[in-house]
């Protein structure tokens, strides 16, 4: 069994691995790892504080005792925050205040690692995932790589280690040399700012690859389903063997997955690499009848399939390899106006997604990315989109495929302006040069390699803003035909055609900038609801108080300056005074940072909630939307659904309200209502209710309708333009029942007499201004209420479940109620939470149930319920336990 030593100055720690292969005769063997990440024991040091090089830094027993404690992977500044140089360095403007003159030169990553001698006859291979931006690498004194072959961000390199490592302590040292104006770097545009060491480092996994003479490499394996019938899928399983020996090699090669197995027997000669495949013409056993199919989780369940292979010389395992797949067919289509769609086993997806971006150290923790796909789900979303942030490990992938959540991974905009990039670029961005085209193409083509076995990832996506050169293109073309044909491919997120692949079919016209409910209706020429837009959104989303104090100092909370400014965008998006002026001209201009924060939420909620409804209304001309964006690399005010403390904000439960998979809309355009049904089954008999209430919640419409609803095929229910209010603000109640009366969804708007009217004429690429607001400033007339509330809290393994029952006894509508857990000690929120529905809103004698839980250890006391909101009095609850 392979034992590897992770040291450090101070102690060793033992890491042993082992790997159960089941072999196709039924049996099972334990195998020595394939595959060994070194994560802890590194030490990092400045290489201007340092006099020796790297023949003498790379020796064993090497004092690199003044050296900062790390781990890889780690960023140099995340490695610095936590040692703790740079304590609250998000609170207020702390970030400013980082030297950047620290990381102008290279850093050195040290560490080392023990090995037995029978490890040490192994073959052995140092597996460089990601470093950004080029390294010199060196091992027990000897010079691996220079900083001319190991560069790149998104490069994935192997080093062979054959006769340079030994029995008992090895010492690998990595000098890293940051990315330099022009260089395609990771890069967060006008979304945060950049981060001071540019996110230079050991940014993803250093590994050691172990197998005997003769490994298993590259395994893919891609499924043809029958698209028709959705009753049999082909199979097929490739891959490279290599004979790392001076000896001929006869490999048997066996697989097995489900009741399926398969196996050949090869013959190798002397160091030869051979590509390997198992197809279902000459292995009849890979047509699978019944397949379990892998589908986004809102159309069915996302089944993962786990392939072992082995390879075995003379009767021993020689290497062994396992993957985790999905049966599975992606596709993409053009709609009659020429739209850009995508299919899952050729069912039609509405793209309903948020932007991803990592945090700005790249520091993400997997308890952080577990709770923010949890999120997605929750939040009724079967997309993300990674524009340019492919995550620090594999990690985001794996949930996606377990979770059913689709991923649209590819390159960022970064590369194609010269603002951000650093250097000239042209129609085609900043890719000139065949040597850049070369890195740029071997960099998609690692990507593609890595994770082409993922369900999850449905397209490539090849740029961003504007389209690639089109040598680059065709490059791209090239090599993914080779390392993946079973994905579409998008050449870019915008509107344009493409000399190659003709035209993309997508857009992103915007807005990135607030916009009021009307314009996902009513705008036909821009980011409307038609076709797929790739990123858009109604801009700043400002978090709670409790966030916003973790960010803003005191004295700085109100009235807001120029730190609200800093914690926002930047360039065009540098402010909210877009946003402020919206929530100041629909509800009225704030006293205080809290009656402003509560108006932001109700504004976000009111925002977020028809931009989804509208592309799922809008259907079949309409094919996806992506929120710009889901989640913040760092605390802020813009582009969120939660924010970067992981507390949701309006918008999040205006999105969620949105994208439940049977849903009722309401059009702000033509001011009727729709039904959607989003899943795969025709909703028979649905019964839709659409009441109407003035301002003093008096009824003045009350219809009911049962309809029908085809599974992607929206329904007009009714219209509303004979409903007439007698008071300037008016609230629609729609709820939907199946058949059996059981409650489907429900949606509580806020109306006003005058409408929106937008400004068409000045539009400008993100945002289209507004001539005039809906006035809802009688929202504020609102008599003040008491709504009661009790709770039933259960304990549930490591996480809390509650039940709360919030009632409304008094004559007046009780607005945009608030539901809270809190530490009963500090009273902040408990997050990550899930809540059935948050910001609700409860008629005169109406109650209503909601479930909620706490993503996160449930060691303390019992959490208190706090309730609060528009016209309701604050007030707080202690649980019922269970």
């Amino acid at each position: 069994m392979l034992r590897v030593v992770a040291k450090t100055n101070l102690c060793c720690a033992l890491l042993t691995v082992a790997v159960l292969a089941s072999l196709g005769c039924g049996g099972s063997v334990e195998l020595p790892a394939t595959r060994v990440e070194l994560r802890d024991g590194w030490s990092l040091q400045s290489a201007v504080e340092i006099e020796a090089d790297g023949i003498a830094i790379s020796q064993p027993g090497f004092d690199s005792g003044s050296w900062i404690s790390g781990s890889a992977p780690s960023t140099v500044m995340a490695a610095l925050v936590a040692d703790g140089q740079y304590p609250d360095l998000y609170f207020a403007d702390n970030l400013e205040q980082v030297p950047q003159e620290r990381f102008t030169g290279a850093w050195w990553y040290r560490t080392e690692f023990e090995l037995a001698p029978e490890d040490v006859s192994r073959v052995t291979r140092l597996a460089l995932d990601g470093i950004n931006y080029s390294a010199n690498i060196w091992l027990n004194g000897e010079q691996l790589a220079d900083r001319d072959t190991i560069v790149g961000a998104f490069r994935m390199h192997e080093i062979d280690l054959a006769g340079r490592v030994t029995p008992g302590i090895n010492a690998l040292a990595i000098e890293v040399f940051p990315p330099l104006q022009g260089d395609f770097t990771i890069g967060f545009v006008d979304w945060n700012p950049t981060p001071p060491d540019r996110n230079m480092g050991v940014w993803r996994p250093v590994a050691l690859r172990f197998s005997g003479d003769v490994s298993l490499n590259d395994v893919f394996v891609t499924s043809d389903v029958d698209t028709e019938t959705l009753t049999s899928a082909d199979v097929q399983v490739s891959g490279v063997v290599v004979n790392h020996s001076s000896e001929k090699a006869t490999a048997a090669i066996r697989g097995e997955f489900g009741d399926v197995s398969f196996s050949k027997t090869i013959d190798l000669e002397p160091y030869e690499r051979q590509a390997l495949i198992f197809g279902a013409d000459a292995h009849p056993e890979l047509h699978l009848e019944a397949p379990e199919l892998w589908w986004p989780y809102t159309l069915g369940e996302p089944h993962l399939y786990s392939l072992r292979m082995t390879v075995e010389i003379d009767g021993q395992i020689s290497d062994a390899v396992e993957v985790d797949f999905g049966v599975r067919e992606v596709s993409s289509y053009f709609n009659e106006e020429g739209h850009r769609g995508f299919k899952v086993n050729g069912k039609s997806v509405l793209i309903r997604g948020g932007g991803w971006v990592d945090d700005l150290l790249l520091a993400n923790t997997p308890e952080k990315i577990s709770a923010q796909m949890e999120y997605v789900k929750h939040l009724g979303l079967n997309t993300v989109r990674l524009e340019g942030f492919w995550g620090s490990d594999s990690l985001l992938y794996d949930i996606a495929d377990q979770e059913g959540v689709l991923l649209m991974p590819g390159w960022s905009c970064q590369w194609e302006w010269e603002e951000y990039l650093g250097k000239p670029v042209d129609e085609y961005g900043g890719v000139t040069t065949p040597e850049e085209m070369n890195l740029v193409a071997a960099s998609m083509a690692d990507q593609a390699r890595w994770l082409r076995n993922h369900p999850s990832v449905f397209t490539w996506v090849l740029a961003s803003d504007l389209l690639p050169r089109p040598e680059l293109e065709k490059r791209y073309e090239e090599t993914l035909s080779v390392v993946d044909p079973s994905r579409p491919r998008l050449s870019t997120c915008a509107w344009l055609d493409s000399e190659v692949s003709g035209p993309s079919g997508v857009k992103m016209k915007g807005p990135y900038e607030w916009v009021p409910p009307v314009y996902w209706y009513s705008d036909t020429e821009n980011g409307g609801a038609y076709g797929f837009n790739t990123e858009t959104g109604p801009g700043a989303q400002p978090p709670p108080l409790e966030s916003l104090k973790k960010m803003i100092p005191e004295q700085s909370l109100w009235p807001i300056d120029g730190l609200w400014d800093y914690h926002c965008g930047r360039n065009e998006f540098n402010t909210a005074k877009r946003f402020v002026d919206a929530v100041d001209a629909r509800y009225g201009s704030s006293e205080s940072v809290e009656e402003f924060l509560l108006k932001a939420q109700v504004t976000s909620y009111e925002a977020m909630r028809p931009m989804f409804e509208a592309f799922a209304v809008k259907r079949p001309l309409a094919t996806g939307v992506v929120q710009w964006m889901l989640n913040s690399a760092w605390p802020e005010m813009f582009w969120q659904l939660y924010d970067y403390y992981l507390l949701p904000n309006g918008a999040f439960y205006g999105a969620r309200a949105a994208c439940r998979p049977q849903s009722v809309a309401y059009d702000y355009a033509d001011q009727s209502v729709w039904a959607v049904n989003e899943t795969l089954e025709r909703a028979s008999g649905v019964e839709v209710s659409v009441r109407a209430f003035d301002l003093n919640a008096q009824e003045i419409w009350n219809t009911t309708h049962r309809v029908n609803v085809e599974s992607g095929a929206p329904v007009k229910v009714t219209e509303l333009g004979a409903v007439e209010s007698p008071t300037p603000v008016w609230f629609l109640d729609l709820r939907m029942s199946d058949a059996a009366g059981r409650e489907l969804a429900r949606n509580f708007y806020w109306l006003s007499n005058q409408l929106d009217e937008l400004d068409y004429a000045k539009h400008d690429w993100f945002f289209t201004p507004v001539k005039r607001h809906a006035d809802f400033g009688s929202l504020n007339e609102l008599p003040r209420v008491e709504v009661s509330a009790e709770y039933v809290v259960t304990r549930v393994s490591d996480r809390w479940e509650a039940t709360v029952t919030v009632s409304n006894p008094s004559e007046s509508l009780a607005f945009f109620v608030e539901l809270r857990l809190a530490d009963p000690e500090d009273g902040a929120s408990l997050v990550p939470v899930l809540w059935e529905d948050n910001y609700i809103s409860l008629l005169p004698g109406e109650s209503r149930q909601l479930s909620v839980e706490v993503l996160q250890q449930s060691d303390g006391p019992s959490p208190v319920l706090e309730v609060s909101g528009w016209n309701v009095a604050p007030a707080s609850y202690e649980p019922n336990l269970s």
